[in-house]
């Protein structure tokens, strides 16, 4: 969604004489665009904002702004002249960047919008993608689960979906690009509502662009998966069969406090149906640690999840609290952050196990790998197949774009490694 982001406010400032440099040392202004999900992105965004100051101090005269969640989250405490920010902007208020920059570059006043809206998606922006062979869409913004853990309500407001015909006509110009594959995004794509069109709807109008070969999405929600979406996934060639599907915790009591809206039996009957419906479905997820009051024997309740589920890859976390959240109101962050490392590090080294045996059961078989670039080693591309899995093979002279034949030969937990056929 950040990336998504970026373009669009690229754009606008395009659209108003701006232009772009790779390098910090060349720029007048340099904005980093945030997240605020975890502890981690704050940490490494105030390391970014020192060392711009020190930037600015060699070249007199550097504008440093903060646009996005942490934006929002922290709103006029950026503005603070010990964060030495001169522009914070939240995700809903990149069409007043321009005036903004005017009036910090003209006036030297700090400027700060943080504007929830109930409708901005930017449908009236065609962003300039980066090249390469996927494209980011965001058909939705916002999300209203409320989450307990989650900052994203506060920082992004509640859902607004854009209409399918003018996410149609993005992609169309998309395709005409050269764009092979796009990635529909949305806080809960599930959620999608447009007048009577949902987000199945949505996949099939996309998919009938000529150029588009494969649709993507995410992140779809557990609580609600409705059998119109998963007949699409199994059914339209077009859309892969790989699901991100967001476990977070294995334990009921844990999911009760998060306020996910299931329970452990729930998620294990919709993977059970999903994996009936969609056979060769690759399904990854993501998982917290250490949330508020979690014990040992809940925690491992989550691992016995994963290994029933077997996911064929993960992005696993350590709690860490959210300013605004729920849970910062309502749940001390109790638990030692000893217990949080040891339960992070047997929940990851469990599934790195798992994806490699699961990447076993791939050995032999021949997949369609969509070229990004070049492998680490030389003479080695680089790519991705249906399901989403990394796939190296010697360079064939095939170009990024291309699709090509692999048969895996190895694996590791992370990557299958072929042979053009």
């Amino acid at each position: 969604m950040n990336e998504y982001d970026t373009e669009i406010v690229k754009t606008i400032l395009k659209r108003h004489d701006y232009s772009f440099t790779e390098q910090p040392e060349e720029a007048d202004v340099v904005f980093l665009n945030t997240c605020s999900v975890r502890e981690n992105a704050h940490q490494k965004v105030n390391q970014r904002i020192q060392n711009l100051k020190q930037l600015r101090k060699q070249k007199n005269k550097l504008v440093i702004g903060v646009l996005g969640c942490m934006a929002e989250n922290l709103r006029h405490e950026l503005l603070d002249e010990k964060f030495g920010v001169d522009l914070a902007a939240g995700p809903d208020s990149y069409k007043r960047l321009p005036q903004m920059l005017e009036n910090v570059i003209n006036e030297g006043k700090k400027e700060g919008d943080f504007t929830l809206s109930e409708y901005e998606t930017y449908s009236d922006i065609f962003p300039e993608h980066a090249p390469g062979v996927n494209a980011w869409i965001a058909v939705m913004r916002g999300c209203n689960n409320f989450c307990t853990f989650c900052v994203v309500p506060y920082t992004r407001g509640r859902e607004r979906s854009r209409d399918p015909f003018n996410v149609l006509e993005e992609v169309r110009q998309l395709a005409q690009q050269g764009f092979k594959q796009i990635t529909l995004l949305g806080q809960n794509v599930n959620s999608y509502r447009y007048e009577h069109y949902d987000f199945a709807d949505l996949i099939d109008i996309v998919s009938q662009v000529e150029g588009i070969r494969r649709i993507r999405f995410t992140s779809p929600h557990p609580k609600d998966f409705p059998e119109k979406l998963i007949d699409v996934v199994a059914n339209n060639p077009k859309a892969c069969k790989h699901i991100h599907l967001p476990l977070q915790a294995g334990n009921n009591r844990i999911l009760e406090l998060m306020n996910r809206t299931y329970t452990r039996e729930q998620f294990l009957e919709l993977v059970h149906h999903l994996r009936q419906r969609i056979p060769g479905l690759v399904l990854t997820t993501d998982v917290i640690v250490g949330f508020p009051t979690e014990t040992e024997e809940e925690f491992q309740e989550t691992l016995d999840v994963m290994r029933q589920v077997r996911f064929d890859a993960a992005f696993m976390f350590k709690y860490s609290e959210r300013q605004h959240t729920i849970a910062s109101r309502k749940y001390p962050d109790d638990v030692p952050e000893e217990d949080k490392t040891s339960r992070i590090t047997r929940l990851v080294t469990m599934q790195k196990q798992i994806a490699l045996e699961k990447n076993r059961e791939h050995l032999g078989q021949v997949f369609e790998v969509l070229v990004e670039g070049k492998g680490k080693k030389p003479n080695q591309l680089l790519g991705r197949n249906d399901g989403n899995k990394i796939v190296v093979f010697p360079d064939n002279g095939a170009r990024v774009g291309d699709f090509v034949s692999v048969k895996i030969e190895e694996v590791t937990s992370n990557t299958l490694i072929g042979k053009a056929v």
